[in-house]
């Protein structure tokens, strides 16, 4: 309880010294047009509509990189209008036209490779949430939530702690003009949640000058602020008289589906489905939604990913309906106890399982956040016939705000399984934790310091189950797991320090745990210099520790220590990096590391080295992986992974990928390979074509994925989806074709129409 106490007179006290200094440092404001009613604004990307003229012009921006403070190096000019229904932008982007980047066209595209113009909104204007826009002067479009639980700095601000697989529904158009590029926005009120009683919302504008590596702010122009640290946003005021009509979205979609097993004894399938998504605006800061019959056909296969370790793998949620205002589910997110996991919803084992209904209320209530889902699954056979019965999903989060950027909150989640036909059904499962985020801005001057705690309850997995001769029930403490950090993450010098505990029943049953039973202690101290040398922009050294002790005995089950020898980040946009790590690590039961190859109990010591490296992504063709060597339980690894990065023509994006691990160890050797390939056409940014081919040798399943995707207006999709695996019969990726080197396991196709509908 110390370091807790310690830590909130801390942040508090840093806290209580920005109130006390002057309370508008956000600049001056600037102010929106209100169109009036014989006005109009087309979304064509040309600045010739009259009310432009009328609206407020901004263009005080400042350098972030290369130089801190410095003068830009082409002038940029924002206007913000609206009427009652819709905000607009229309952004002027001075710069040499022979010297613009644009290869992307693909919605929601990471533009890192591209000039760009990007802002944030801050709708309920506390610093805290809000949305990350992007658009590049193709006309790209990419949106994210902003969760509050990240930002970083350099590079306006990174992208931590933005959501980016957020659809929101907005337009815009760019033209590539004599003198530069210019962009015009429309973003409907519709699509955003705010405060209908307030005038003033957070704003930021960032720009990218790719070729130069430059990054200018309107706002937070400081190395330790950046665009996503919405408490260092600007202001726009005079919002007045908005509406989202009465509030009501209605999604419709159809979806029809060919789907082929050749193992089946029928192996054709054509499902034909309805599903149906209600949202309604309680107020113009609460949204609740209904969703009937939920299907995501369209989402993207995972990542595949060779698994090397005793623990499983994390991949993130990809789904819109739990995309949508997630950021209030986000709980000590630096410390990943996550008693909720979107992804136990509707998937098992891969498969995905069918929604039947599902409710979500998210959005702000004063100064509370506030989340919560009801959600019916369906019944379902695996693939490899288990059958699982309907489930009954219930998650409930309260956040209440306090300070400039600080929060306490509050999460509960249930899990109930309906009786299977012989009348049995476990016992409901429960998860209960509390969450403390406290940051400030204002430590020792301009510092920034987070100080985050939580602490997380489950219900014994097993109530009812016998229990062995001698065999106790599982304590509160084997049942909980908590934890505190404190984080400085400020430019040259970075830093954390962190302490956990998760207990041995720790197994939130709609949440993720890799590991429990542990008591784990981690710091880590970095010094990143810049020196002033024409080539270089900055290096990087850092050192961490990381203790794991086993929670019961106070075995030392792992230390590592990892050094950062040097990092350098050069002008050009290129890095590179050297590293090496000591890990020691006590086994205390055999384990399975490949097919007939067991790593046997006992202590291990190894050396690790690691260079890694990348090129920038600007160019047309760009590279980026590395290699390490060193010692691996009681042998050797060498891994290796690289990806090519090939962009011939703006539109389209081809790119292949390897990762290969060969290890040598007492017990056997071997060696995992996973190859990658994607491809992307974009002829414009309202069509685009994704493919995505996968194969690794321990799965020895070749999958294809490929999706082409006609945005007819914001909102209104069709998606055309097609997905093939293969089984590898022989010990080859490419064999003879006469000895049927690959399977079909299954294969399918759909067609899946979104329409929106806005009253």
């Amino acid at each position: 309880m110390v370091p807790i106490a310690f830590g909130c007179v801390l942040l508090a006290s840093s806290a209580a010294a920005v109130s006390a200094q002057d309370p508008d440092d956000r600049g001056a404001p600037i102010v929106a047009y209100r169109l009036t009613d014989d006005e109009s604004i087309q979304v064509d990307g040309h600045l010739d509509d009259a009310a432009w003229e009328s609206a407020m012009p901004v263009s005080d921006f400042t350098q972030q990189e290369p130089v801190e403070g410095g003068t830009p190096s082409w002038e940029t000019v924002v206007r913000i209008a609206y009427d009652s229904d819709d905000l607009y932008l229309g952004v002027m982007v001075y710069d040499d036209p022979e010297g613009i980047i644009a290869n992307q066209r693909e919605r929601d595209a990471f533009l890192f490779s591209d000039d760009k113009f990007a802002w944030v909104l801050d709708t309920f204007n506390n610093g805290r949430t809000g949305y990350n826009f992007e658009v590049n002067p193709a006309g790209a479009m990419t949106d994210g939530l902003i969760t509050g639980s990240g930002g970083g700095f350099g590079r306006g601000g990174g992208f931590g702690g933005v959501n980016r697989s957020w659809d929101g529904i907005w337009d815009a158009r760019t033209q590539r003009l004599e003198d530069g590029w210019s962009a015009e926005i429309r973003i409907p009120f519709r699509t955003l949640n705010f405060d209908p009683s307030a005038d003033s919302w957070g704003i930021n504008f960032q720009r990218s000058i790719e070729r130069r590596q430059e990054e200018i702010l309107w706002r937070g122009h400081r190395r330790n602020q950046g665009l996503n640290r919405l408490v260092n946003a600007g202001v726009v005021t005079g919002l007045t008289g908005m509406t989202q009509g009465i509030g009501l979205e209605a999604v419709p979609s159809g979806i029809a589906s060919w789907q082929n097993t050749p193992a089946n004894e029928d192996p054709n399938e054509f499902p034909v489905d309805i599903s149906l998504d209600l949202n309604y605006s309680v107020t113009p800061s609460l949204r609740a939604s209904l969703s009937f019959n939920t299907d995501f056909a369209e989402v993207e296969a995972d990542e595949r990913r060779v698994n090397l370790t005793r623990f499983p793998l994390f991949f993130p949620e990809r789904r819109d309906f739990f995309l949508e205002g997630s950021s209030v589910f986000t709980f000590a997110p630096s410390s990943n106890p996550n008693p909720f996991f979107s992804r136990r919803i509707g998937l098992n084992r891969g498969e995905q399982i069918p929604i039947n209904i599902g409710a979500r209320v998210t959005g702000q209530v004063g100064s509370r956040e506030i989340g919560f889902y009801q959600m019916r699954a369906g019944s379902h056979v695996l693939a490899d016939g288990d059958r699982l019965e309907p489930e009954d999903f219930t998650v409930a989060r309260v956040k209440q705000q306090f300070f400039e950027q600080s929060a306490i909150g509050v999460m509960y989640t249930r899990r109930a399984t309906l009786r299977d036909s012989t009348g049995f059904a476990p016992a409901d499962r429960h998860t209960v934790g509390v969450d403390l985020d406290m940051r400030t801005r204002r430590f020792l001057g301009d510092n920034n310091l987070e100080f985050e705690a939580f602490y997380v309850w489950n219900s014994d997995p097993a109530p009812d189950a016998a229990l062995d001769p001698g065999e106790e029930r599982p304590t509160w403490g084997d049942l909980t797991a908590r934890g505190l950090r404190f984080n400085f993450p400020n430019d040259i010098w970075s830093g954390s320090v962190s302490y956990r505990e998760f207990g041995d029943d720790y197994d939130p049953a709609v949440g993720f745990v890799a590991r429990n039973g542990f008591r784990r202690v981690n710091p880590r101290v970095g010094w990143s210099p810049r020196p002033s040398w024409d080539a270089i922009r900055q290096l990087s050294f850092n050192v961490s520790y990381q203790g794991l002790w086993e929670l019961g005995t106070g075995i030392l089950e792992e230390r590592e220590w990892q050094f950062r020898l040097l990092e350098i980040d050069f002008e050009s946009g290129d890095n590179i990096s050297f590293e090496t790590t000591n890990k020691f690590e006590f086994l205390d039961q055999q384990f399975e590391i490949s097919d007939g190859i067991f790593v046997e109990p006992g202590d291990y010591s190894n050396w690790e080295y690691q260079i890694r490296g990348r090129t920038a992504s600007r160019r047309l063709v760009s590279l980026f992986g590395g290699v390490n060597l060193g010692g691996f339980w009681d042998g050797t690894r060498t891994r290796f992974d690289a990806r090519l990065l090939i962009r011939p023509t703006p539109g389209v994006n081809l790119s292949t990928g390897v990762e290969r691990n060969d290890v040598s160890l007492s017990g056997g050797d071997f060696v995992t390979n996973v190859f990658r390939f994607e491809g992307g056409f974009d002829p414009s940014p309202w069509v685009g074509l994704t493919t995505q081919l996968q194969w690794d040798n321990r799965s020895e399943v070749l999958g294809l994925f490929a999706r082409l995707r006609w945005i007819l207006t914001p909102g209104n999709d069709v998606f055309l989806v097609y997905s093939h695996n293969w089984q590898e019969l022989g010990d080859d990726l490419i064999e003879d074709p006469n000895e049927e080197g690959f399977r079909t396991l299954s294969r399918g196709a759909t067609v899946k129409l979104n329409y929106t509908y806005r009253f």
